[in-house]
């Protein structure tokens, strides 16, 4: 932390200063990935992170770093106070380059440098909504405001396609730039495997799946539920971790109560050892409806566990079906409960995808590269 602030606090002069424009600062893969690439790149650019909606627990540990953050409160509905004050925000910090995440950021920061020469956009796309279609009043929208300077960058090739085929983008402005994990910390101990289980009331014996995802309709956690229904049939020592929070935990808990798997199932809310937790399971589980690239899956891979998810989104980029994991459609908890039977039954199966999965992310998904492109693409907008 010391480090990273330090970097931060170099004069102005030395670094360009890159905004980082977010929804918020809750916990989810966005906005970790803004938060560590301003760590990673402290000491070639000046980072300050301003949050459209709300700040989040993020917030705090960036402000600890040495990182200026703030929030504009927007209002619900086109919000042009919001407007003026990230224009406001933009002057004052002195901003060279602005970093959006998703759309509704990039549609702030188009319109907050309408009138006036501004600095040029980065919109990454990390996902895209479900369902997904054309509008055509953003495509009008996106040609008109999309300036020589600004860039898109795609976190895979399925998001890629969605920005060109829904939001009209030019195909030849959207760079794919995969999401990457530190893979080193996630590296397997095996040693912690029995002393975290026990701290859960787990046993050896138990084959323990982990589903690391917000809680919210579109990581369709009904689904994952109405999956164990069905495999605590088949194997009765299956136990399913669910990490993380959000606002559909009612609804989940509703549904556990319906498929009377309340043994079988834990919500252990946000958690802040996500990697030993997944030293601990034997599978990594995700039932999106909708995705970009998740991360939860790269970190489950780096960790050398096998994965079972729905085949949407980007996740085919991540997870290759029958080498570092199985897929199915989405929705389809029989299809799930199917693929987590076969792994039980097969630890030498789990191991082969695990190791497998493990050279993928380091290839592949390493945070470096990642950082790197990005690094890349900063420059050549700033040249």
């Amino acid at each position: 932390m010391t480090e990273t602030k330090s970097k931060n606090e170099k004069s102005r002069a030395d670094r360009p200063t890159v905004c980082e424009l977010l929804h918020g600062l809750d916990i989810g893969g966005a906005e970790v990935l803004a938060a560590d690439l301003a760590r990673g790149l402290a000491d070639r650019y000046r980072f300050v992170f301003i949050c459209l909606d709300n700040l989040g627990p993020l917030a705090e540990q960036l402000k600890a770093d040495g990182f200026e953050v703030a929030c504009l409160d927007r209002r619900p509905g086109i919000d042009l106070r919001c407007m003026f004050r990230l224009a406001r925000l933009l002057r004052q910090y002195e901003v060279d380059l602005i970093h959006a995440h998703q759309y509704t950021p990039f549609f702030y920061a188009a319109c907050a440098r309408a009138w006036r020469r501004g600095p040029p956009i980065l919109f990454t796309e990390h996902g895209r909504w479900y369902p997904d279609y054309p509008r055509r009043r953003r495509i009008v929208f996106n040609r008109l405001m999309l300036r020589s300077r600004d860039r898109v960058s795609a976190v895979g090739q399925a998001v890629r396609e969605a920005l060109v085929q829904n939001e009209g983008l030019p195909r030849h402005r959207i760079q794919v730039i995969y999401n990457g994990v530190d893979v080193e910390r996630f590296t397997p101990r095996p040693e912690r495997r029995a002393p975290v289980r026990q701290s859960l009331g787990l046993c050896e014996t138990d084959f323990v799946i982990v589903q690391v995802a917000r809680l919210d309709y579109l990581k369709d956690h009904v689904t994952a539920i109405r999956t164990m229904g069905r495999l605590v049939r088949q194997v009765p020592t299956a136990k399913l971790l669910l990490v993380g929070d959000g606002p559909k935990r009612e609804v989940i808990e509703t549904e556990i109560q319906a498929q009377h798997v309340e043994a079988a199932v834990r919500l252990l809310g946000t958690r802040e050892d996500v990697p030993e937790l997944l030293w601990a399971a034997d599978v990594c589980l995700l039932s999106s409806l909708s995705e970009g690239i998740p991360v939860t899956l790269i970190e489950a891979m780096a960790a050398q566990l096998p994965v079972v998810a729905t085949r949407v989104g980007g996740v085919p980029e991540v997870v290759q079906d029958g080498q570092t994991g199985l897929l199915v459609s989405a929705g389809d908890d029989a299809g799930l409960a199917d693929c987590l039977v076969r792994l039980a039954n097969q630890p030498e199966l789990r191991r082969q995808f695990g190791l497998a999965g493990r050279r993928l992310a380091e290839q592949i998904f390493s945070q470096p590269l990642m950082h790197q492109q990005y690094a890349d693409c900063f420059h050549e907008m700033l040249g």
